[in-house]
């Protein structure tokens, strides 16, 4: 059965899309038969696979609002193993029409659990928001993934974030857990990325992943070419820290059967103080450093 992994932060630009797509794809290529499902209506992992805007083609738009079978939607990638479920900006249509629907948090559970047989791993893309499309990435899924970019800005909102997981658990999803905390777009050079990973480490200990995803440009191009990062350049730094990634999300994946069930977030609620008073420390010391961020 497939472990249903959503990869959600409401801010935009840590590489969330970059995260989904590589992932999914070094999973493939690991002999895991994945889904992707873009729930983002700027429809950036579609792309990024190779699929450009269609009218014609459906979406999880029909899976959300219709109902139609996921199996239906869902289509073939470049990449063997590998399938998505589209999205489009009819998506943020979706966002308002189920509003009045009853159950609306649980439309894509009920979407996937029909297909969780086919796949070892399906990758929810959430948006960068906390609105009804994320809730119901995080409703279905079994852990969530955030990545963090590596910059002082990116930290603000993760206290936020952690909160709203933990409500989340409280109220839709009681076994939703944190798969690991990414940190992305990490530039060894610059002492103020080294700072914020140390900071994460210090206050989110074994959460955070052991793989760091570099800025890379092979990365960027890669969605341009409408391949992975692995397809376009396996030798870059990008594609091989993916790799890893997914090395990593395996091993978790066995210890997890090996051991039995996953252990609780115990350190949840201490990690969303920690991740305030980390803000609040930045500020007081007066660190600072240029902040570029690249589309999800």
């Amino acid at each position: 059965m497939a472990r249903v992994i959503a990869i959600a932060n409401q801010k935009g630009g840590v590489g969330k899309t970059t995260t989904a797509v590589n992932l999914g794809a070094s999973l493939a290529i690991s002999e895991q038969r994945t889904l992707v499902i873009d729930s983002d209506p700027q429809a950036n992992s579609t792309s990024s696979l190779g699929f450009q805007k269609d009218p014609a083609r459906r979406t999880l738009y029909q899976a959300l609002i219709l109902g139609e079978p996921l199996e239906r939607i869902a289509i073939q990638t470049k990449v063997e193993s590998l399938d998505l479920v589209p999205s489009d900006k009819s998506l943020v249509g979706a966002t308002v029409e189920l509003v009045p629907v009853e159950d609306r948090e649980y439309r894509l559970k009920e979407a996937i659990r029909p297909v969780l047989e086919k796949y070892s791993y399906i990758l929810v893309d959430c948006p960068p928001s906390l609105d009804l499309l994320t809730i119901n990435g995080l409703a279905c899924a079994d852990s969530v993934i955030v990545p963090i970019q590596c910059e002082y800005l990116a930290l603000e909102g993760v206290s936020e974030l952690l909160d709203t997981l933990m409500r989340i658990r409280r109220t839709i999803n009681p076994s939703l857990t944190i798969e690991g905390i990414l940190l992305t777009m990490c530039d060894d050079r610059t002492t103020l990325s080294k700072q914020v990973a140390a900071d994460l480490r210090s206050f989110f200990g074994p959460q955070v992943f052991e793989t760091v995803i570099p800025r890379n440009v092979r990365l960027a191009e890669a969605p341009s070419h409408g391949v992975p990062a692995v397809f376009y350049d396996i030798h870059s730094k990008g594609a091989e820290s993916y790799i890893q990634l997914a090395k990593e999300v395996i091993a978790n994946a066995q210890k997890r059967l090996g051991q039995g069930p996953e252990r609780p977030d115990s350190g949840a609620r201490a990690a969303a103080a920690a991740a305030g008073s980390t803000a609040a420390d930045g500020t007081r010391s007066g660190s600072s450093g240029g902040s570029s961020t690249s589309p999800d």
